[in-house]
This record gives C-alpha cells, sequence and structure tokens, in this order.
C-alpha cells in the first residue's frame, strides 16, 4: 500500500468538506417549508392581510435561501476551483 501523497489528502478532505459545506441546505428547506406552512396558517386567517403576509414571507425566504447557496458555492470551489491544491 502506497503511502497517502499531499495532494491526495487534500482532493480527499475536500471531498469530505464539500460533503459538508452541503448540508447547509438542510437547513433552509426547513425553514422555508416552516415559514410557508405558518404564512398559509396566516392567511386563512387574515386574508384581507395577504400582501403582507406573501410579501413578508417571500423575504424571509429570499434571505434563507442565500446560505444554501453560499453552500454550494463552498462546496463548488472545494470541488473543482480548489485553491489548496496549488499550494502543493
Amino acid at each position: 500500500m502506497e503511502p497517502i501523497t499531499g495532494k491526495a489528502l487534500v482532493l480527499a478532505c475536500s471531498a469530505i468538506g464539500a460533503g459538508l459545506a452541503m448540508i447547509a441546505g438542510i437547513g433552509p428547506g426547513i425553514g422555508q417549508g416552516y415559514a410557508a406552512g405558518k404564512g398559509a396558517e396566516g392567511v386563512g386567517r387574515q386574508p384581507e392581510a395577504q400582501g403582507d403576509i406573501v410579501r413578508t414571507m417571500l423575504l424571509g425566504a429570499a434571505v434563507a435561501e442565500t446560505t444554501g447557496i453560499y453552500g454550494l458555492v463552498i462546496a463548488l470551489i472545494l470541488l473543482f476551483a480548489n485553491p489548496l491544491v496549488k499550494l502543493l
């Protein structure tokens, strides 16, 4: 069995890190589902406030989605444009 080289170790750890970064998509998914449910509940209780409720819910969903997008960007950088490999 050959010893693990520095580049192979960096690539392996980068793949693990990319997988962990994609776990960041779970939080926004749960949060957006919860917000949509509460928004539908609020509209059901006060149909006249639908515009305000939907506007607030969409703003919150957009902010929550940025967390998932940041995780995706980090994962793509670690997999395809890994700056750590160039150091070796």
